[in-house]
């Protein structure tokens, strides 16, 4: 059963036109398609408020409703979109229309009624990938970007300079023709003019009476320090051309941080990987470790360090965006066993496995009177 078109609004029965209005518009920017994709309920409760304002903000239909609910509305030819007059929805059309590249008729399966060139220029949007160093220090990149811009010959009017455009003897400049069928109204676009309302007979050479021509745009683009992967920047203004006299669109550059050889990213901090000789881990050493600003910071590893014991450079990450504050560097230090040794090398090796008491020929058993040894005092505690 159809919820009560009121309540779908959530206004009173005794609610004004304008408070009908500004509902119809919370409800219509809330659930419109364009801010949930693929979202089916969020698509069908836009529906059902599109509906509900139709018929509430027609004084005629809102009085039978009022009279004799759904049932009224479907016995006097009302079903659905497909009988009431889609210039209801012109209100909202610059609204919601413009701000989503949306068409109310189109949406219901209708007719796109006159079609609006006054409209702001449309946003871009383009992907631009940058190193992990020029996150860290931030930077400015060169874009090339294609856009539509102004006519230079027509300035925009579509027309050959010297001559006027008219207007549509088949619409009388509506850009609609509308049918009158009982209690149905139907609004189909005038093929005439194509929606436009308006014949142009000379149409400018240059443009081919569309307004605009393509051209090529240099950018310089500040890439702000901290960056992270899909980050999106707006620049104002540097969108497509809009209609003459209206601003411009913009550009939404959307980043993409490549991976780094060396270190991994995560938030502000860094992470990496170095490799120790068996010697530098018993003895101990100082290692020189790279910084994404070209620089280097020493790294003193204590005698005796284990594989995976890790180290915390601070201060040596990346910026957080928008703030002073830096992320640290974590490092990881890991033995590397060399894979082959010469005969004097070996030498020494059993020379220090003997001073240590480590007897290489026999089957090494403290990995099992470890084991032994922990399950003992698990037993003993039970």
């Amino acid at each position: 059963m159809k919820k009560d078109y009121y309540e779908v609004l959530g206004v009173s029965r005794q609610a004004s036109a304008e408070e009908i209005k500004k509902a119809y518009r919370q409800a219509a920017l809330k659930y419109h398609p364009d801010r949930n994709p693929g979202n089916k309920e969020a698509e069908e409760k836009f529906k059902e408020a599109a509906e509900a304002y139709s018929v509430l903000i027609d004084p005629e239909k809102r009085a039978i409703y009022d009279r004799y609910g759904h049932q009224g509305l479907q016995g006097r030819g009302y079903q659905g979109f497909g009988g009431f007059d889609s210039s209801i929805f012109q209100d909202f059309e610059d609204i919601l229309g413009n701000f989503f590249g949306f068409s109310f008729s189109e949406f219901f399966g209708g007719e796109p009624g006159r079609r609006s060139r006054t409209q702001r220029g449309r946003d871009l949007a383009l992907e631009l990938q940058v190193s992990l160093e020029e996150v860290a220090a931030g930077s400015e990149k060169e874009l090339k970007i294609t856009r539509h811009e102004l006519c230079p010959i027509c300035g925009g009017s579509r027309l050959k300079p010297g001559t006027k455009k008219s207007v549509c003897p088949a619409c009388q400049g509506r850009g609609q023709l509308r049918y009158q069928q009982g209690f149905f109204t139907i609004t189909r676009t005038c093929s005439h003019c194509d929606g436009l309302g308006e014949i142009i007979a000379t149409p400018c050479s240059e443009c081919q009476g569309t307004g605009q021509v393509k051209q090529k745009k240099q950018l310089k683009v500040k890439i702000p320090a901290g960056v992270d992967d899909g980050t999106r920047l707006r620049i104002s203004g540097e969108g497509e051309a809009g209609a003459p006299g209206l601003p411009r669109g913009d550009l939404y550059v959307i980043i993409r941080v490549k991976k780094h050889p060396f270190f991994e990213r995560r938030g502000r901090d860094l992470y990496c990987q170095v490799d120790l000789s068996f010697s530098q881990a018993a003895l101990g050493a100082r290692v020189a470790i790279p910084l994404l600003n070209g620089g280097q910071e020493v790294l003193k590893i204590p005698a005796g360090v284990q594989p995976g014991e890790v180290f915390k450079l601070r201060g040596a990450g990346l910026k957080e965006l928008g703030s002073h504050r830096s992320g640290d560097l974590y490092v990881r230090v890991m033995v590397k066993t060399p894979e082959k040794l010469d005969r004097e090398q070996k030498s020494l090796l059993i020379r220090l496995a003997e001073l240590r008491g480590e007897k290489l020929e026999e089957v090494d058993q403290s990995v099992l009177n470890k084991y032994q040894k922990l399950v003992g005092s698990e037993d003993s505690d039970q």
